[in-house]
């Protein structure tokens, strides 16, 4: 057993790291630090395991964390119509039923599973037991911590507090004891990420319970919580001797393993089948275009149902807002002064709107899985003037796209502005307009530019670039932050142009410099 722990940890850490030291290897003003010998320099693997160990304690510690100061304390002090110690329990014991059907850890299939399992042919018997008993081993270590901490600051007394993790551990390993028997009657290993409609019932069921009895004023009496506690602690004593003495471990996982690699591949295909789908073979006899432009010209043609059909059904319903709006303001004339500081003081938040009217994203995914996915692996397509060419091609058509929502909303806003009163300047009504439309631009030419310069797809189309998701993420953060400022009207606005003038201009020059370099199938 202890040999198989130590083989089990060292594969899941050693997959862990590298994952690590591989997206290391993915940041442009890190990559070049690297040595090419990475995955062999004992000194980058010690930062990988530091880092891989750090992960390894969050996973551990902070979601327990999180879930008793959130999901627990937190909503207990918000009822009053019991003691919180009550409520507290009241909550934990309905949590812990749903988290015992949703992580029973033993029926989780993983990749590291998958190599220990099916490729490395370790003993499932073994490997099971002490991975199992290495997760509740976590769930003890945290929830005795944490449920002491809060139990205590919610007023339970120190028998109380003890009570919450070996409950929850034991909770957990009756249903994983449930769950062997079940496979024995049926020969179905069920994983635990396929939850069932009625399943769903269940949990939905149990949360309501959990949040919304307090606040009809009634609660589990505490002594009710104990005493379920406790069954779960004698359920789970009884559970261990299913859970150790079941000897169908591997033909468990096979089932499981196989599942989930099959899921994983069909997830991969139904993605390009959809993306296949949706192209429309028309008619192009009758272009008179050449070269990159009627490459281009096929691709919107046969691509148009992805590409503007989304622009237009957002068209529309901007439009049917900004309409209901208008008349909103012309029926109750009591909101005419809030609109109109709205509109003229509000403006940055709509950064985050086009955010997600942008169509960006979905666009260079396209241009991957139905167009560069081949085009690529020929040299011409990535000599510096065919790049920028088809690059300045591309923005021009994604703009078009991206501007006919953005047209909506701009002529939208002015016309709200219009009707709530209007405004002194009235170049303001040329700003909003404006600035909305190169909003829209910037969208489409920053996730172009990140696409030409962080090409994430490799050769089955999965992303693989740690940096391209990186941005992603950043840019959300900082859309998401400009709702939080309040700046006038023809202020942002004109920062806005001036901005996206510039990135347009810095985004062709960086594409034509480092996209022959970056823009490649990745491995």
């Amino acid at each position: 057993m202890n040999k198989t722990f130590k083989i089990a940890f060292s594969l899941r850490n050693t997959y862990r790291v590298n994952t690590i030291l591989y997206s290391l290897k993915q940041i442009p003003l890190i990559k070049r630090l690297l040595p090419q010998e990475l995955y062999r320099d004992p000194d980058f693997k010690l930062l990988g395991e530091i880092l891989s160990g750090i992960w390894e304690f969050i996973k551990a510690f902070l979601g327990k964390f999180l879930y008793f100061l959130l999901m627990v304390t937190l909503a207990a002090g918000l009822y009053e119509t019991a003691p919180t110690g009550q409520i507290f329990l009241h909550i934990y014991v309905l949590l812990t039923l749903i988290g015992a059907l949703l992580n029973t850890y033993i029926f989780n299939p993983t990749k590291d599973k998958y190599y220990a399992l099916i490729l490395l042919r370790m003993n499932a018997r073994e490997y099971a037991l002490v991975t199992y008993g290495y997760e509740m081993a976590k769930v003890l270590a945290g929830y005795t911590i944490f449920g002491m901490i809060f139990g205590k600051m919610c007023g339970l007394m120190l028998w109380q507090c003890l009570l919450l993790p070996f409950a929850a551990a034991g909770i957990k390993s009756s249903v994983v004891a449930y769950s062997l028997r079940d496979y024995e009657r049926t020969g179905r290993a069920v994983s635990e990420n396929e939850v069932g409609v009625k399943e769903w019932l269940v949990i939905a069921g149990f949360l309501a319970a959990a949040y919304g009895l307090p606040a009809i004023g009634w609660v589990l009496p505490a002594a009710v919580s104990a005493g379920i506690l406790i069954c779960g602690i004698l359920l789970g004593l009884l559970s261990v001797r299913k859970i150790w003495t079941f000897g169908e471990f591997r033909e468990v996982y096979q089932q499981l393993l196989i599942q989930y690699m099959s899921q994983i591949e069909q997830a991969r295909n139904s993605v390009k089948k959809k993306s296949e789908k949706a192209i429309q073979i028309g008619d192009t006899s009758g272009s008179n275009r050449r070269g990159f432009e009627y490459l281009n010209e096929l691709f919107i043609k046969r691509h148009r149902k992805i590409l503007w059909r989304s622009a237009e059904r957002i068209a529309l319903v901007s439009l049917g807002i900004v309409c209901v709006c208008i008349l909103g303001i012309l029926f109750v004339p009591e909101v005419k002064s809030t609109i109109n500081h709205l509109v003229m003081t509000n403006l940055p938040y709509f950064v985050f709107i086009m955010y997600w009217v942008n169509r960006g994203t979905g666009f260079t995914n396209v241009l991957f899985m139905n167009c560069d996915h081949s085009l690529l692996t020929y040299s011409f397509y990535k000599r510096p003037e065919c790049i920028l060419k088809l690059f300045r091609i591309r923005l021009r058509e994604i703009m078009k796209v991206n501007l006919l929502p953005a047209s909506v909303i701009g002529a939208g806003l002015a016309a709200m502005l219009y009707v709530s009163g209007g405004t002194s300047e009235p170049l303001n009504y040329v700003m909003l307009i404006v600035s909305i439309l190169f909003m829209s631009m910037f969208f489409s030419v920053h996730y172009l530019t990140i696409y030409y310069l962080l090409q994430p797809y490799n050769a089955g189309t999965e992303i693989k670039s740690g940096t391209y998701r990186i941005v992603v993420l950043a840019t959300y953060f900082v859309c998401c932050g400009f709702m939080q400022v309040r700046i006038p009207t023809f202020a942002f606005a004109l920062g806005t142009i001036i901005f996206c003038a510039a990135y347009c201009i810095a985004a062709c020059v960086l594409v034509y410099r480092f996209a022959p370099k970056t823009f490649r199938i990745r491995a």
